[in-house]
């Protein structure tokens, strides 16, 4: 499911107990963050139990069907379902029996394995130590995920949190006067209200600066405008500037790791790969942010290709979860309609993330050897969002001149 992801929820069965099934058909739906995506048969067999409903968050490595293989079946040996019951339960008990002679050593070694999204809220709400062994984990071996943690301050805090409901209802209660037949109330999807608690959450842990810089990309504009046509014609590839620009990202993060890093509680970790996140708007106007890893080892051919991949299938719906975590930065293109500069929200657990205004011809100052003149040149503005906590303005500083140097050099 890929790194940091805990959880899932199932949005639809494509099958009912009993139903006969075949290899790769699917099962059901599922949605991680914001990612939906589908359960297919391991292999022939027969529907015997469902073990969750539609709605269910479940954790991930947790048994969510039972299906009987029909594997063993064949013309010369076939066996009855009273025979093959059998044959289950004895290897149930069996395997129950040798399991659980560790499972208690287990469960205390891995319910205290903490996803960084739960230490993050342990640390903001001060829970003790004590109070985490008296939480019953509901996650893989008794680990203790968000949903217990949320139970448990929602119950610690029941009084607070009911005094402050009724103060929000009569919020709601005193806009609804404004309500006028006219107007259209349009419910958010479960995509807009995921991206809305990751906005807020990151707000609310962050401690958001954002430094401005402009660089001239006229050698970059004339590179484009040269190899459109080629690209477009061999590979079905609309060129942008985006993909030089996150080149040349990925050879400046390894000079400064603690901007390639993510934090865990009060620990910073300096991530050794590169993997750059790209926003990425899909067709219902909702964002995503498929990563592209590994990104340093590739070649500018290589970055174009990927780039253009994982933005085709976010707008498919065809990404897998795996593909929308472990980001260690991020890049989001303002300047996609005409935007000059922006202010983005950094990407949890991440300590930055770079904006890309639009790329825009002005009248600009020119040294040369006869003095100063006027010509006109392709400006764009980059706007790095930071984590003030991990990273001084100074650093990010200079960054950006070192990005803008690269930038203006290269080609």
């Amino acid at each position: 499911m890929g790194e940091g992801v805990v959880e899932a929820t199932i949005i639809k069965w494509h099958v009912i107990t009993g139903d006969k099934v075949k290899a790769d058909d699917v099962l059901c739906d599922i949605a991680t963050d914001k990612v939906d995506s589908e359960i297919t048969s391991p292999e022939d067999g027969i529907i015997k139990e469902i073990l969750f409903n539609e709605g269910n968050v479940v954790g991930v490595g947790k048994t969510i069907l039972i299906l009987e293989s029909l594997k063993n079946i064949s013309d010369n040996k076939i066996y009855t379902t009273a025979s093959a019951n059998l044959e289950f339960k004895t290897f149930a008990k069996l395997y129950n029996d040798e399991i659980s002679k560790n499972s208690e050593n287990k469960e205390n070694q891995t319910r205290m394995q903490l996803s960084p999204l739960v230490k993050q809220i342990i640390s903001q709400n001060k829970i003790s130590n004590d109070e985490l062994q008296i939480i019953k984990g509901s996650g893989i071996d008794g680990r203790i995920t968000k949903e217990d943690i949320l139970n448990y301050l929602e119950t610690k805090n029941s009084t607070k949190k009911d005094e402050a409901k009724s103060v929000k209802m009569e919020i709601i209660t005193e806009q609804s006067f404004h309500y006028i037949d006219e107007d259209t109330v349009i419910e958010m999807d479960r995509v807009r209200k995921l991206i809305a608690e990751h906005m807020i959450r990151s707000k609310q842990i962050s401690a958001h600066v954002t430094s401005f810089i402009e660089a001239d990309v006229t050698r970059i504009v004339l590179w484009r405008e040269k190899n459109k046509e080629f690209f477009k014609s061999k590979y079905n590839i609309n060129l942008t500037y985006l993909p030089v620009f996150v080149q040349e990202l990925s050879k400046l993060l390894p000079k400064y790791p603690i901007l390639n890093s993510v934090v865990d509680g009060d620990k910073i970790i300096l991530k050794k790969n590169i993997n750059i996140g790209i926003a990425t708007v899909l067709p219902d106007d909702n964002l995503i942010v498929p990563v592209v890893k590994n990104v340093d080892q590739l070649s500018l051919l290589g970055i174009i290709k990927s780039i253009h991949d994982i933005a085709t299938r976010a707008r498919e719906n065809k990404l897998l979860p795996s593909e929308i975590t472990g980001g260690t930065f991020s890049v989001t293109n303002l300047g996609t309609f005409g935007t000059l500069a922006g202010t983005p929200i950094i990407n949890q657990p991440q300590v930055a993330i770079l904006g890309i205004g639009t790329v825009k011809k002005v009248p600009s100052v020119m040294e040369t050897n006869e003095g100063d003149i006027i010509a006109i040149r392709s400006k764009v503005i980059f706007s790095l969002s930071y984590d003030h906590r991990i990273i001084d303005g100074m650093k990010a500083g200079k960054f950006l001149k070192d990005y803008v140097d690269l930038i203006q050099n290269i080609l």
